[in-house]
């Protein structure tokens, strides 16, 4: 975390900055690297949105407080360079609004008395979280980390179907969907797609 007499006022500009974009600020940490530092913003969607961080959102941000940063003294004389990225899959589930976000994601939670459960991440309350597998309720107040599981095929997800038929064959049913017999294949050669010059 940034621990310095400015870190209040760092902290404010970043969530100015990710608040434009529809974003909220996970964490700000100032670190050196050589001769300059590197300011890092970790920024996620509202704990009430579902899915990942558009990067549109995190170039506008990014854009956003760069230019905050211009116009500030917080990151003093010295040079710096400025880190703006979502948390990522391998993110613990260490706070309420974690959880939150994980709806519907496959969790494994390490209890405090030091068992294990895992399942889908169903509802989320004040003080628990509902695992889907069986609607165990486990209280935050029990949980000692929690990590989100990477599934390669989770539910939801769009799966070729066999038996609905290939988009690029003509329907039987649509007219013009047989080509008649006797056409000639055209032998000239196609020219670039977008019409522009080839390399």
């Amino acid at each position: 975390m940034v621990a310095s007499p400015a870190a209040g006022e760092l902290k404010d500009l970043a969530a100015a900055a990710a608040a434009g974009a529809g974003l909220v600020v996970e964490d700000v940490t100032v670190s050196p690297a050589g001769r300059r530092r590197v300011l890092r913003v970790i920024v996620d969607l509202p704990e009430d949105v579902s899915g990942g961080v558009p990067m549109d959102a995190i170039s506008q941000a990014a854009r956003a407080l760069s230019a905050a940063l211009d116009g500030s003294d917080v990151m003093g004389g010295a040079p710096y360079v400025l880190e703006v990225s979502s948390p990522g899959v391998d993110r613990p589930l260490m706070e309420r609004r974690h959880y939150a976000r994980a709806r519907g994601r496959l969790v494994r939670l390490v209890l405090r008395d030091g068992t294990t459960v895992s399942g889908r991440l169903g509802e989320v309350g004040d003080a628990d979280v509902v695992l889907d597998d069986g609607g165990r309720s486990v209280a935050l107040a029990d949980i000692a980390r929690g990590k989100v599981e990477v599934e390669f095929n989770p539910p939801g997800a769009d799966l070729p179907d066999d038996d609905e038929p290939d988009d690029d064959e003509p329907d039987d049913d649509e007219p013009g969907g047989d080509e008649p017999d006797g056409d000639e294949p055209d032998d000239e050669p196609d020219g670039p797609a977008d019409g522009g010059q080839e390399a």
